[in-house]
C-alpha cells in the first residue's frame, strides 16, 4: 500500500507540474499558479512521508521474513535432533543461516515494491494516453524490450547462483569440520594440508563467484542502463510533437517528468527480477531442509513404570535401579549401544519390551538422557550451566556439583565462556557430567564420563556416583576399574556383543579377554 501510493505521488507530480505552466503560467494566472504550486506542495509533502513508511514497510517485512525464515530453520532442526548430521552437513545449515534466509527476506519485498512499480507504470501510461497515444504506446512497449534484454540474463544468473550456492554449502561444512577438529589436526601436524585444500577450494568458489557477478554486472547495467535509452527515446519523440505544435510547454515537461519517473519503477522492476532469481536458489535449499523427515514415530505410549532397556543387536540390557557398565576395547562399540538404547539414529531397541523407535521422541528424551562426552556447553553462569533446560535451584546443584566432583570449576555465579573454553578438558567434562546428574533422568546413559580425570577425581566421582543416582537406572560405557568395580552388573563386549556379563571381580577371575583390558588401562594410568 505505501509503495504503490509513494509511487502513485511520483506519477502526478509531473501531471500537477504540466497544469500549474499551462493554466497559470503561460496564461500568466497567479491565482490559479499559486493554487496548482499548493498541490505539487501538498503531494510532494505527502510523497515524503508515503515514501519513509514504504521504507519502514519495506524495512519490516524484510527482516520479518528472513527471521522467521531462520526460526522456522532452527525448529527443524531441533526437530530432526540427532538425525541432523546424518541429513545435512553443518555447513549447509550455516548457509542457510548466514545467507539465505536474508536473500529469501530481500526476495519478500518484491511482492510489494514490485506490484507498486507495475501499478506506477500503468498510472503513467494512462496519464501518457491523454496527452500523446503515440507516447503512451511506446511507454507500454518498452516493458516487453526490458524483459526479453533481462529475462536471458536472469536465466543465466540463476544457473550459476545454484552451482555457486552448492559449492558456497560445501566450503562452509569443510570450514566447520576444520574448526571443530582443529586440535587435532594441530596435533597430527595437518593443519597445513587442510589449510592448503581449504585455499585451493576457496579460490575455486572465488572464481565461480566472479562467474556469477559478471552475469550479475550485466543485469546492473541494463538496470540503470535500459531506462536511460527508454528515457531519452519518449523525451526525443515529444519534443518532435513540441516542435510540432502537438504538445504545449507543460505538456512536455510532464513528459519529460513522466518519462524520468519512471526510471524508478523500470529499474526496480529489473532488480526485482534479479532478486527474485536469487531467492528461488535460497528458497529451494530451505526447502529441501526443512522437508528432511525427523525421526518420528507412531506414537506408542511408553512404559508407565521404570522398564528394561534391552538392546538385541549387542545383547546388552540395562535394568532400573542399578548400575550397569559397558567394557569393550573398542569405544565405538559401546558408544554404539548408548546410541540405540538412548534412540539416538536406527535401533532396534526395546524399552519394557516395546521398539523405542515406535514410542514418541519426546517420551524418550524426557526420560533417558544420553551424556555424551563431547556434549556441547553454551555461555552462562556455572549454575545455569549445571541446571541445563530446568530453572536453578540451590541444592539441587551443589549435590549435582559434588557427586560429579566438579566443586574446584568455580561458584554457581563463575562465568562459563561458550564451549567452556575457559575450563580444562577434565572441569569440562565434569560439568557435563554434573548437567547430566542435575536432570535426574529415569536412566542415565554416560559416554566415558571419567576419561579426562585424574585417577584420584576418578576413585571420588566412582564412589559417589552410585548415591548420586539411588533408584534410578545408570548405562556408563568405559574402561576405568574404579567405576567398574563400582557396576552392578559389566557386560563385556566383543566386535560390539556381549562376550561375558557379571560383577566386575567375577569377570577379572574367569575372563582372559577382560583381564588384558583392565590390566592395559591400569597399566596406563599407572
Amino acid at each position: 500500500m505505501f509503495g504503490s501510493l509513494w509511487f502513485t505521488s511520483l506519477a502526478f507530480t509531473p501531471y500537477l507540474l504540466s497544469q500549474a505552466i499551462d493554466r497559470g503560467l503561460a496564461p500568466r494566472r497567479p491565482g490559479a499558479l499559486l493554487a496548482w504550486t499548493a498541490a505539487v506542495l501538498l503531494v510532494g509533502s505527502a510523497s515524503a512521508g508515503l515514501g519513509i513508511m514504504r521504507h519502514r514497510s519495506m524495512t519490516k517485512l524484510r527482516l520479518a521474513a528472513a527471521l522467521r525464515t531462520a526460526d522456522a530453520v532452527m525448529t527443524h532442526a531441533t526437530r530432526l535432533g540427532a538425525a541432523l548430521p546424518r541429513r545435512v552437513t553443518s555447513g549447509e545449515v550455516v548457509t542457510i543461516g548466514i545467507a539465505d534466509v536474508w536473500t529469501i527476506g530481500r526476495a519478500m519485498n518484491v511482492g510489494g515494491v514490485g506490484v507498486a512499480s507495475v501499478l506506477a507504470y500503468a498510472v503513467v501510461a494512462v496519464l501518457l494516453f491523454r496527452t500523446s497515444p503515440l507516447l503512451a504506446v511506446v511507454v507500454l512497449a518498452g516493458v516487453p524490450v526490458l524483459a526479453l534484454a533481462v529475462g536471458p540474463l536472469l536465466v543465466r544468473v540463476q544457473a550459476a547462483g545454484a552451482r555457486y550456492r552448492k559449492r558456497q554449502g560445501g566450503l562452509a561444512a569443510q570450514l566447520v569440520d576444520v574448526i571443530g577438529g582443529l586440535r587435532i589436526l594441530n596435533g597430527l601436524g595437518g593443519k597445513d594440508s587442510h589449510l592448503a585444500r581449504y585455499r585451493r577450494h576457496s579460490a575455486e568458489l572465488r572464481d565461480l563467484g566472479y562467474r556469477v557477478g559478471r552475469v550479475s554486472s550485466w543485469v546492473g547495467a541494463l538496470g540503470e542502463g535500459l531506462p536511460g535509452i527508454f528515457l531519452a527515446v519518449v523525451i526525443w519523440l515529444a519534443a518532435r510533437q513540441a516542435a510540432a505544435g502537438e504538445l504545449t510547454a507543460g505538456e512536455l515537461i510532464g513528459v519529460y517528468g513522466y518519462t524520468a519517473m519512471l526510471v524508478i519503477p523500470v529499474n526496480v522492476m529489473i532488480f526485482c527480477g534479479f532478486d527474485i532469481t536469487r531467492g528461488l536458489v535460497a528458497a529451494r535449499h530451505v526447502v529441501a531442509f526443512l522437508s528432511l523427515p525427523p525421526d518420528e514415530a507412531p506414537g506408542v505410549p511408553a512404559p508407565e513404570r521404570p522398564a528394561v532397556l534391552h538392546d538385541p543387536v549387542s545383547g546388552v540390557s540395562a535394568e532400573p535401579g542399578r548400575l550397569t557398565a559397558l567394557a569393550g576395547a573398542r569405544p565405538a562399540d559401546t558408544h554404539a549401544v548408548l546410541e540405540r538404547l538412548g534412540r539416538y539414529g536406527p535401533t532396534d531397541a526395546t524399552w519394557g519390551g516395546v521398539r523405542l523407535d515406535r514410542i514418541t521422541r519426546e517420551e524418550v528424551r524426557a526420560r533417558i538422557l544420553v551424556a555424551e562426552h563431547e556434549a556441547d556447553l553454551f555461555a552462562d553462569p556455572l549454575r545455569e550451566v549445571v541446571a541445563g533446560r530446568n530453572s536453578p535451584h540451590d541444592e539441587r546443584f551443589h549435590a549435582a556439583v559434588e557427586a560429579a566432583a566438579a566443586h574446584d570449576v568455580g561458584a554457581p555465579d563463575h562465568p562459563v565462556e561458550w564451549g567452556g573454553r575457559n575450563l580444562s578438558g577434565g572441569q569440562r567434562q565434569r560439568v557435563r557430567l554434573a548437567r547430566a546428574l542435575y536432570q535426574e533422568p529415569e536412566m542415565l546413559l554416560a559416554a566415558d564420563p571419567t576419561s579426562a580425570v585424574d585417577a584420584h577425581t576418578e576413585a571420588a566421582i566412582a564412589g559417589r556416583l552410585g548415591a548420586a543416582r539411588d533408584g534410578r537406572g545408570t548405562v556408563v560405557a568405559t574402561t576405568s576399574p574404579a567405576l567398574l568395580d563400582r557396576a552392578d552388573v559389566v557386560h563385556y563386549l566383543v566386535d560390539g556383543r556381549v562376550a561375558a556379563s557379571g560383577s566386575h571381580r567375577e569377570l577379572l577371575a574367569v575372563v582372559p579377554g577382560y583381564q588384558r583390558l583392565v590390566a592395559r588401562v591400569f597399566g596406563e594410568e599407572a
